[in-house]
């Protein structure tokens, strides 16, 4: 597995959802590029990649893990839940964690990071797979 390392180090930003969080962390080609760009994501996608990351590893190394994001938090407001939940009602096949960070990553103008299928034909998306 990759370490996080030195992230935020290009201007460009994107949201990394928690797919983008484990193709980078397992060292996916496809993703290096976005590696080292400026990033935000959400608790919600820490809580499910530390969640997803302790059925496979060590507690303290998943959480250690999940730590490194910790910096790129951006805060989640009562004001966007109708929106959000409006997106995940519409799109039942995507999480919480994901329609949360969806409509994060157009609140703050970046591109939402991800392979997860079910974003594909959705506008403000960086669609990359495997």
């Amino acid at each position: 597995m990759k370490e996080i390392e030195n992230l935020g180090t290009n201007k460009e930003v994107f949201f990394f959802d928690t797919y983008a969080m484990f193709e980078i962390l397992e060292g996916n080609p496809k993703y290096e590029k976005y590696s080292h760009c400026g990033i935000i994501t959400t608790i919600f996608n820490l809580a499910e990649f530390n969640y997803n990351l302790k059925k496979e590893i060590a507690k303290e190394k998943a959480d250690e893990l999940t730590e490194d994001y910790v910096g790129f938090l951006v805060d989640v407001e009562f004001g966007d839940l109708t929106k959000e939940m409006d997106l995940k009602t519409k799109h039942r096949n995507l999480s919480i964690p994901d329609a949360v960070g969806y409509i994060a990553a157009k609140k703050h103008n970046v591109k939402f990071l991800t392979g997860d299928e079910g974003f594909r034909d959705f506008d403000n998306v960086e669609f990359v797979k495997k």
